[in-house]
């Protein structure tokens, strides 16, 4: 018997730390407009959920894809991205695209845990559950990311893709993909500047 909250959930979950996401947008903007000597656009955040699932192996169709955020009083809105406020604009909303129903939930780790045990508790939830067959995981890995890399190489018969910063420093058994370049894509950056 297991003490953790069973918790209905899709097929296809992405957990992400809000605190890393945010770094990471911020840290290219700030590269980028630099380096391109323009402004960059504010990321619709329907295009860059739509950007990581299309390189995570989501193919059009009747898809159910749940967006899990973990946020602390530091990352509760995400930068540059509209919608942004991950209490008020992106809990218990939905869109729904060509890829299917992509649902948003946003977690606070506030006044309870810290932002890393709360994500490991959902990542934890998600890799036990039978109900979900893909993850997809967004963690802040200079943080806390060889307790990440422990639990994914523990889960069993599901499909694991790992968007990160960083080449691995141990192989792994699960994809990962790079962040940068849905990010990149969803900030607008076309391939051909970059030349």
């Amino acid at each position: 018997m297991t003490n953790k909250p069973q918790i209905k959930l899709s097929e296809t979950v992405v957990l992400i730390d809000a605190a890393f996401l945010n770094f990471v947008i911020m840290d290219m903007k700030r590269y980028f407009e630099e380096t391109l000597q323009r402004t960059l656009q504010e990321i619709d955040l329907s295009m860059l959920t739509t950007y990581l699932t299309l390189d995570a192996g989501i193919v059009e169709g009747k898809n159910e894809v749940q967006f899990l955020f973990v946020y602390d009083k530091d990352s509760n809105k995400l930068q540059n991205c509209q919608p942004s406020d991950l209490k008020n604009e992106l809990n218990g909303v939905a869109f729904q695209s060509p890829y299917g129903e992509y649902l948003f939930a946003s977690v606070p780790s506030e006044g309870m845990v810290s932002r890393e045990a709360l994500f490991l508790d959902l990542l934890s939830i998600i890799s036990d559950s039978a109900d979900v067959k893909k993850m997809i995981i967004i963690s802040f890995n200079e943080e806390y990311g060889d307790k990440v890399t422990t639990v994914l190489s523990e889960v069993k018969e599901k499909e694991i893709i790992q968007f990160r910063m960083n080449e691995p420093q141990i192989p792994v058994e699960y994809k990962w993909d790079m962040l940068a370049f849905p990010v990149m894509q969803a900030l607008g950056i076309r391939a051909d500047e970059l030349q």
